[in-house]
C-alpha cells in the first residue's frame, strides 16, 4: 500500500490524486477532538466517489481537499478501493453519523457549534435535532447564506458573526465543491478551531430529505436511492460521474497492483 501526506489522521492513501485518511469512526472523532483542543484554524473534508470525480476536473477543489487537516472516506466505493489496494479500511465514515458522534463527544467538553449553510430555517432545524438528541449541546449560531456569490462586504460580515460567536466547531453545509473551496479560502480568516464540510448532512438531519436505508448504504447503493428521491437534481451526478469513477479507479487499482 502506498501512502502520502501525514495529517491529523495519520498517513493518507492516495486515490485518483486525493489523499484519504483511512481511519474508522472512533479514530475520526478522536482526531477531530485533537484539532478542536489544538486551537488555530483547521478544516475537515468528507470525500466520496463524486468528490473524486470533481477533483479530476477542478484543480482548485483538488487542492482545497488535499490541504485539509482530515479527508475522510464518505462512500463505500472508497472503502472497497482501499481494501483492493491492501489497506485495512474497516468502515465508511458517513457524514451525518460523524456529525452525531462529534456533537455527542463534545457535550461534556463544552464545545459550541455553529451551523452555516442550507436553505432558510434548515440550520436551525439541524441545531434543534442535535440539541434534542444531546441535552446540553451548545449552539453558537446558525446562518443560511444567500444562494449566490457573496460580496466582499457580505463575506466579511459573515466571518465577523462567526468569529464573534466563539464557536468550537463550524459545520459547513454548502455542498461539494463549494464548501471545500469556502473552507480553504477562510482558513485563518475564521477563528474557529475546526470547520467541517458535511454537505447533505444538513438536509438529512433536519428531515428535509429522506435518508437511504442502511442496507442500501452498506451495499454501496445509496446513490440509487438518492437518485430515485431527487432525480432532477442528481441525475447528472450519478449517471455521468459513477461510470467515470468505476473506470478510473479500476484502472488505478490494476496499475498499482501490477506494480506490487
Amino acid at each position: 500500500m502506498t501512502t502520502s501526506k501525514h495529517s491529523a489522521g495519520g498517513e493518507r492513501l492516495p486515490l485518483l490524486g486525493v489523499g484519504i485518511n483511512m481511519i474508522d469512526m472512533a479514530e475520526a472523532v478522536s482526531a477531530v477532538d485533537g484539532l478542536a483542543e489544538a486551537g488555530g484554524s483547521h478544516y475537515v473534508c468528507l470525500c466520496n466517489a463524486y468528490g473524486l470525480m470533481i477533483a479530476q476536473d477542478d484543480e482548485a477543489f483538488r487542492s482545497a481537499t488535499n490541504e485539509a487537516d482530515l479527508v475522510l472516506p464518505d462512500g463505500m466505493p472508497l472503502v472497497w478501493a482501499a481494501r483492493l489496494l491492501k489497506c485495512d479500511q474497516k468502515e465508511r465514515i458517513y457524514g451525518p453519523d460523524l456529525m452525531w458522534a462529534v456533537c455527542k463527544a463534545g457535550v461534556p467538553k463544552g464545545y459550541s457549534h455553529y451551523f452555516y449553510g442550507g436553505e432558510p430555517g434548515i440550520p436551525e432545524r439541524v441545531a434543534q435535532a442535535l440539541q434534542a438528541a444531546f441535552p446540553g449541546l451548545r449552539v453558537a449560531g446558525c446562518c443560511s447564506p444567500p444562494f449566490r456569490p457573496l460580496s466582499d462586504e457580505e463575506e466579511c460580515e459573515i466571518a465577523t458573526r462567526i468569529n464573534d460567536s466563539n464557536a468550537t466547531i463550524l459545520w459547513v453545509g454548502l455542498g461539494a465543491p463549494k464548501q471545500e473551496r469556502w473552507m480553504a479560502a477562510h482558513r485563518g480568516l475564521i477563528h474557529v478551531p475546526v470547520m467541517f464540510g458535511v454537505g447533505a448532512a444538513f438536509d438529512f438531519i433536519s428531515g428535509r430529505v429522506r435518508q437511504a436505508p442502511r442496507l442500501f448504504m452498506n451495499l454501496g447503493l445509496e446513490w440509487l436511492f438518492r437518485l430515485a428521491v431527487e432525480p432532477r437534481r442528481l441525475w447528472r451526478r450519478y449517471i455521468y460521474h459513477n461510470p467515470r469513477f468505476v473506470f478510473r479507479i479500476s484502472k488505478e487499482i490494476i496499475k498499482r497492483r501490477l506494480k506490487g
